[in-house]
């Protein structure tokens, strides 16, 4: 076995977006593609003489292989140390876990996320740094600009290394322990929630169906739920994570969990329906014919979070995502603590749970997480409303109508529209830019636009500023209209519009969301133009 310095050339376009680098699996399939990205991620980290790495992903397809790939680079990058998730498959909120836990410098994570997976479909790579979360833009910034100027990689010559059982071995000098990624991560959800309570739970026949959309979270819901908890065998259905995620596209939303909400609405229908997406950090709560919006979740969970044990002493502030309802400002103003809006993007989190200024934080994306990680958790929020209805005898409905009863409904959804062209969805933005000084004052029946901007984020941490964010209208009575363009998909554009509408009144609270949120809808229609730009008559996905 030998160290080789390989000369090469940069490709175009290898920017992290929001959630890391993601392209065509035949993208890294190019020769030296995966490795300049990760040559320049190595480069970033530096020094890493001796320290450990986290590597493992979704198990979709092209896994196995760049974990080959990068273990033979951090042999010749000088890593003192790599665990490896047994099979190559750790979820991301077990990633950040095992980050804290065993103190390593960082982990890469290879995963699309949500995105479809397969030969012909998506693949990407993570870097997460030394608390557990995102890499932060300044070093996102730092690995773009050295794949911009890359001129050489180094890789080890070493065979592969059996990743299928659990064990140590060792390439040049660098050992590399296989370990069983669930048994840390589990360790951690025994510490804040009360197992006993849910066991009882489902002793008393309470029944669940937990979708994992043949995605990373099959192992570890099936060990915890149905091995420790007690729920039936069968509770786990789609369980066992596939290179193509059996066809399915992992991404929990109504839409793409259509069967699990059309299961929850049947004659037959279990107490409770959950489901995750590719790498087990996005979440769907189901109650019978109702699924949970996401921000409606991150409320509920802020109101209710000292009836669970990591929890019970109190919380010191909330954020969410820009885009996210404002339910859990709601909340905050009730508790009197702290609620942040941030930039889109878990990274935007991490300096605030570091500086204890926040507790819970989540975005409208189906993703909600606390300060026990720093990455989103689906599972973590399956089990804390687990354990919200273990101790209150409360259905997942209930819950949800109660909150509104206390505070009032958010009515929130969001139009995608995607694969857009590029230049067609940055000139819709550009000309909402240039109108918004005139669009303070716009009335159409009883809406009239207060205030609008271009959402721009000052960190106030460490005073970092993050701009252009996305375009906000909002109105004299709380509703918001907001567009950005999503940082996740692989082709073309995605542009997204989030409605938000305030709905005090108890007997308002049973319309149908897009009912409810019908003017504010066409008016965003009318204001960019989004037919003209978009060359769509509709929305590709509505959640």
């Amino acid at each position: 076995m030998s160290i080789q310095t390989i000369s090469t050339k940069p490709f175009a376009g290898q920017e992290p977006g929001t959630s890391g680098l993601r392209k065509k699996v035949t993208v890294f399939q190019e020769p030296g593609y995966l490795e300049n990205f990760i040559q320049s991620a190595f480069d970033s980290y530096a020094p890493v003489a001796g320290k450990t790495l986290v590597l493992g992903g979704d198990g979709r397809f092209y896994n196995r292989t760049a974990i080959q790939t990068i273990l033979r680079m951090a042999a010749a990058n000088g890593w003192g140390r790599v665990l490896v998730g047994q099979n190559g498959i750790i979820s991301t909120p077990a990633m950040s876990c095992l980050i804290r836990k065993h103190k390593a410098a960082g982990g890469i994570i290879l995963s699309a996320s949500h995105n479809p997976g397969g030969p012909d479909g998506d693949f990407g790579v993570k870097c997460n740094i030394a608390n557990g979360g995102p890499a932060p833009e300044k070093i996102t910034e730092a690995i773009y600009a050295k794949t911009e100027s890359i001129t050489q990689y180094r890789i080890s010559n070493a065979p592969e290394v059996d990743i299928t059982k659990i064990g140590v071995t060792e390439i040049d000098g660098m050992r590399i322990e296989v370990i069983d990624s669930v048994l840390d991560y589990a360790d951690m959800l025994r510490s804040l929630f009360d197992f006993d309570a849910i066991r009882g739970l489902f002793a008393r026949g309470f029944t669940m169906r937990f979708d994992a959309l043949h995605a990373v979270c099959g192992p570890y819901a099936k060990r915890i739920l149905e091995g420790e908890l007690g729920a039936k065998e069968g509770t786990v259905v789609n369980g066992v994570p596939l290179e193509d995620f059996g066809g399915h596209h992992p991404d929990p939303n109504p839409v793409n969990a259509h069967e699990l909400i059309e299961y929850l609405s049947g004659p037959n229908a279990p107490d409770m329906g959950a489901a995750t997406d590719g790498d087990a950090d996005r979440f769907l709560i189901v109650g019978r014919g109702f699924a949970v919006t996401p921000s409606d979740s991150l409320a509920i969970l802020a109101a209710n979070a000292t009836r669970v044990p990591g929890y019970s002493k109190g919380i010191s502030g909330v954020a969410r995502s820009m885009p996210t309802s404002t339910a859990a400002d709601r909340v905050a103003a009730a508790m009197k603590i702290p609620c942040y809006e941030t930039p889109t993007g878990w990274k935007f989190f991490g300096n605030l749970l570091d500086a204890g200024r926040i507790t819970l934080c989540g975005e409208e994306s189906y993703g909600t997480g606390s300060t026990h990680i720093r990455e989103k958790d689906g599972l973590w929020a399956i089990l804390f409303w687990l354990n919200l209805i273990a101790v209150t005898g409360k259905s997942v409905n209930e819950l949800v109508a109660e909150h509104w009863l206390r505070y009032g409904r958010n009515y929130y959804s969001r139009h995608d529209y995607e694969q857009v062209d590029s230049a067609r969805a940055n000139t819709l933005m550009d000309g909402l830019r240039q109108k918004l000084p005139s669009l303070v004052g716009y009335r159409k029946g009883a809406n009239v636009i207060e205030r609008a901007d271009d959402f721009s984020y000052t960190d106030p941490v460490d005073g970092s500023v993050a701009e252009k964010q996305g375009i906000r209208l909002m109105f004299a009575d709380g509703s918001r209209i907001i567009f950005r363009l999503s940082g996740t998909g692989t082709v073309g554009a995605t542009l997204r519009v989030y409605f938000d509408h305030y709905e005090p009144d108890k007997n308002r609270h049973g319309l149908d969301p897009q009912e409810a949120l019908s003017d504010l809808i066409g008016i965003a229609a009318d204001i960019a133009d989004i037919a003209g730009h978009t060359g769509m008559s509709r929305p590709t996905v509505i959640t």
